[in-house]
């Protein structure tokens, strides 16, 4: 078992439903397994279709009949004592995500902890400066003198629907938007990882003042107890992140009732090196990126697209690169690529390994799952496979990169956006420009140009085509929380 699992020290997991903390029999829990050993490390509460049902119902409640939806200072106040909390608590939060999640320790220092917390105290610095009302001035439509004031408010109940590969990042994303806006939330995480959004639960119910009902975690292990979140009347938003063939199913399901819907779904993100780029560097962190948490993460680029000049180097160069990096606990300080989250998506991984030599591609490195405890794949530069293949065109989600080579510019650009996604991307060059101007004809929803950053709090993040509709953090995500609302009265 990994150092961070043997030294873990947190309490029960426990639902939170209507402001009181709910812990389960021991008959209603499932068990939670450290992905780096296979072995069971603690169990969480399997929620009911009572628990769920229950936790709508408190949070229509609280938003219908507390104040919670209109006093801007009581959230602000909330919110800050929650940013705090998870201050105060990030030793506990950072050892629970490595033992439940397999990250490894250094993406605290980024999207596994610190980024996210930060995003919560800037959505708090944008709720106290927003302007919920506009006026538009008069004018007279129809002949008739008004004055218009557009206002915005609060959706109403938001299920927030989050995946296993950074659930600490995610939770945050829709829960800290969704609360500053003036909603109450209902919670569901995936469950091979639902002890870090119950402790989040934990601090809001003993470290803030939020009122019972705005948030609630509910952790059932069954796909259809939680369905409920994408049919029920009571429900006005759904804020789901996984994968696009559940995003395309939480969508009918919220059709009925015509639900607001935001939807963060799969990529396959492109990293593309234009002939005058330094490819060699290019492709080491391309390689050094997909390793980052196995490649477990929807916005990794793990299509690298090269000169067909430079091919070669770039292949030799990724495949040096995984090898040095390798697998490791993600306990050790020096560990870049994890586990995999479980076995099932172990055989995943295993199953496009298979698929790669069965299309004619080669492993310049790895290739095959690791014969340990635990759930680990061989970091893996597959070679000789061209953009339709199977491995270039579906989602992963582990540390794969695919190398495919292009004839210039328009080749690459032509490549780049020959996919059912459109999540993020990079592109390299020797001229800023040049780069730009490619960068410019990609259809993704973010892109890094001669490597500059784009994730952080203040800048939206979300997809084109199938990688989802709208868009998570910065001040487009926050107001995906919001409804406009116009009213003209005589002038």
């Amino acid at each position: 078992m990994s150092e961070t699992a043997t030294q873990l020290r947190t309490p029960p997991a426990r639902l939170l439903v209507d402001g009181a903390l709910v812990a389960a029999s021991d008959a209603a829990t499932y068990p939670i397994l450290n992905p780096a050993t296979g072995q069971v490390i603690g169990h969480a509460p399997d929620a009911t279709a009572e628990d769920v049902d229950a936790a709508i119902a408190a949070a229509r409640r609280a938003f219908d009949e507390s104040g919670w939806s209109t006093d801007v200072a009581l959230r602000v106040r909330c919110l800050r004592q929650l940013h705090q909390a998870l201050l105060d608590h990030a030793d506990d939060f950072r050892a629970l995500t490595t033992a439940e999640v397999g990250m490894p320790g250094f993406m605290m220092g980024a999207a596994g902890f610190d980024v996210p917390v930060e995003g919560l105290a800037w959505v708090t610095d944008l709720l106290e400066s927003y302007e919920f009302e506009t006026d538009l001035g008069v004018a007279k439509p129809m002949g008739i003198a008004s004055r218009r004031t557009v206002r915005r408010e609060p959706v109403g109940v938001v299920a927030a629907i989050t995946p296993w590969n950074v659930p600490t990042q995610i939770n945050l994303a829709k829960v800290g938007p969704a609360l500053a806006a003036g909603c109450t939330v209902v919670l569901k995480p995936a469950p091979d990882t639902p002890w870090v959004a119950c402790e989040l639960g934990r601090l809001v119910a003993e470290h803030t003042d939020i009122p019972g009902g705005v948030f609630n975690v509910v952790t059932p292990r069954s796909n259809e107890v939680a369905a409920v979140l994408s049919t029920d009347p009571r429900v006005d938003m759904v804020s789901f992140t996984g994968s696009t063939a559940t995003g395309r199913a939480i969508m009918a399901a919220a059709a009925p009732t015509l639900k607001k819907v935001f939807l963060e779904l799969g990529g396959k993100s492109a990293a593309i090196a234009l002939d005058d780029a330094d490819v060699a560097a290019v492709a080491g962190a391309t390689a050094f990126t997909a390793c980052i948490h196995a490649g477990q993460g929807c916005a990794i680029t793990t299509r690298l697209i090269v000169p067909r000049e430079r091919y070669d180097e770039a292949v030799q160069v990724a495949a040096a690169t995984m090898e040095s990096i390798g697998a490791k606990d993600p306990a050790d300080p020096g560990a870049i690529c994890g586990p995999v989250i479980s076995q099932v998506q172990r055989d995943r991984v295993e199953g496009y390994l298979r698929l790669a030599v069965e299309e004619g591609g080669t492993f310049a490195t790895g290739g095959h799952v690791i014969d340990q405890d635990g759930f680990w794949v061989e970091p893996t530069v597959v070679a000789g496979l061209g953009n339709d293949s199977t491995l270039a065109q579906e989602e992963i989600f582990g540390p794969v990169l695919v190398v495919i080579p292009h004839d210039g510019d328009d080749d690459a650009v032509r490549l780049a956006n020959d996919s059912p996604y459109g999540l993020s991307g990079s592109v390299d060059s020797g001229s800023l420009e040049r780069a730009k101007a490619v960068a410019a004809r990609i259809r993704t929803g973010t892109l890094s140009v001669n490597g500059g950053v784009w994730f952080s709090p203040d800048a939206p993040f979300g997809g084109y085509k199938q990688s989802g509709i709208g868009r998570e953090m910065g001040v487009a995500g926050f107001e995906e929380y919001l409804e406009t609302k116009t009213i003209a009265e005589p002038a």
